[in-house]
């Protein structure tokens, strides 16, 4: 059985951001397993522009940040295997995988990082009424299709939700002489970046119709029309208020969930509100040296911080592989996401082990306006920061540093909340 330092699942931005960092952290035994064709994840497909900004400081597409990332790798002599689907880890770290070349295989660990990303959730967790016509695609899907199958799938479009994927392919789908219609959204405010709601939907004069849902589905073999009707405050259509919008193709945008399945299955304890595992200031787990990192942690909104955020996990799995067991009864600090926080990531810090710098990222529940971000240090608010707008579809931060922890040597819990101004 072959043996490695640092198994990585998945050969995504957050899997290679973490080779390269793991492998500059002076590890040299890394393997990535990657279960699609090529390497750089859904990177691949996304040829917009707007990727790099903050890590490379100019504007690229999604293939082009990736193949930045994948010449490091191969720069660095990484090894990967593709066509190569993980099929299971146990919590002592053997990984068991298959491809064409090599059947079922095992493979020994001394540190793994998590890396597989999320999925789009489907038309079957909505519940929406009507047939199961031809025209009905998931935004990620049709993305795919467009981008590189060179395939369009309709003429006429409706796209549900208005997350960051809904709203380029509203874009995408226009360039490519489609109509889309209306975007749709159950929620009262959009779940995508101020940004791509500019440049995607009022450029292009797309209408958003926030505050409404898809009620029924027209056709039986191809998608004839839909019908949206506007929800009240708890989600449930208001009668009366139904339009009729002819099309061929409903594009669902409405959510992503982290890959965990592996996860769950080896033991990872999970948090409830971001469907991905509960890590550490380190980003690892409740399973000593599984270290998790990207999408599959939490559901991010750039990938410039995906690199960053698995770039750490690479760096503390290499110092995990390097000093082996951790010390036991180490004080952690609790992390406690209250008043319009949803969670934060990490969910607990151990400041003996912490970089001199921490980043927590965290998401809000609502839009708020002419506020503050705070955290207090037990009963003391010590960061208090004001903000114009907080809302759900941006990730916010805020910094820790070390020598400021250090001054709290009994500090139990750290309550991060927004305050109205």
């Amino acid at each position: 059985m072959k043996q490695y330092d640092i198994v990585i699942i998945g050969g995504g931005p957050a899997g290679l951001a973490a080779a390269v960092s793991a492998k500059n952290s002076g590890i040299d035994s890394i393997l990535i397993l990657e279960r699609d064709k090529e390497l750089g994840g859904i990177l691949n497909q996304c040829i917009h522009n707007g990727f790099g900004l903050h890590t490379f400081q100019e504007e690229l597409t999604g293939p082009e940040y990736a193949s930045r990332f994948i010449e490091q790798v191969e720069d660095l002599k990484i090894e990967y295997k593709l066509n190569t689907m993980v099929m299971d880890i146990t919590e002592d770290k053997l990984v068991t995988a298959m491809n064409r070349e090599e059947g079922l295989f095992e493979i020994q660990a001394k540190a793994v990082i998590l890396a597989m990303g999320c999925r789009e959730r489907s038309r079957g967790a909505l519940n929406i009424p009507g047939y199961r016509p031809a025209g009905i695609y998931s935004a990620g899907t049709a993305q795919r299709l467009v981008n590189m199958e060179g395939f369009m799938p309709g003429r006429e479009v409706v796209i549900l939700g208005s997350g960051d994927i809904g709203l380029i392919m509203a874009r995408r789908m226009t360039l490519e002489g489609a109509k889309v219609k209306v975007v749709s959204e159950l929620m009262p405010y959009s779940g995508g970046l101020k940004r791509n709601i500019v440049q995607c939907l009022d450029d292009y004069g797309i209408p958003l119709k926030l505050s409404h849902t898809v009620v029924d589905i027209k056709g039986k073999e191809r998608l004839e029309g839909v019908t949206l009707a506007e929800v009240d405050q708890k989600g449930k259509p208001i009668s009366g208020t139904e339009e009729f919008y002819s099309c061929d193709t409903l594009l669902l945008s409405v959510g992503l969930i982290p890959e965990n399945e592996i996860s769950g299955g080896m033991g990872v304890e999970m948090n409830p509100v971001t469907s991905g595992p509960k890590v550490n200031e380190s980003l690892e787990t409740n399973i000593e040296g599984v270290f998790a990192c990207g999408n599959v942690l939490h559901v991010h909104d750039l990938v410039d911080f995906v690199s960053e955020e698995a770039a750490s996990a690479g760096k503390n799995a290499a110092a995990y592989v390097r000093e082996g067991d951790r010390l036991e009864n180490e004080k952690e600090i609790v992390l406690n996401p209250v008043e319009g926080v949803r969670y934060t990531v990490p969910g607990t810090i151990c400041v003996n082990r912490m970089d001199e710098k921490l980043t927590v990222r965290f998401r809000v529940g609502g839009v708020f306006k002419n506020c503050y971000v705070s955290a207090y240090f037990d009963e003391e608010r010590v960061i208090h920061r004001k903000r114009q707008v907080v809302a759900p579809g941006e990730m916010e931060q805020i910094q820790l540093t070390k020598e400021m922890l250090l001054k709290y040597p009994d500090l139990k819990t750290i309550t991060v909340k927004i305050e109205e101004a």
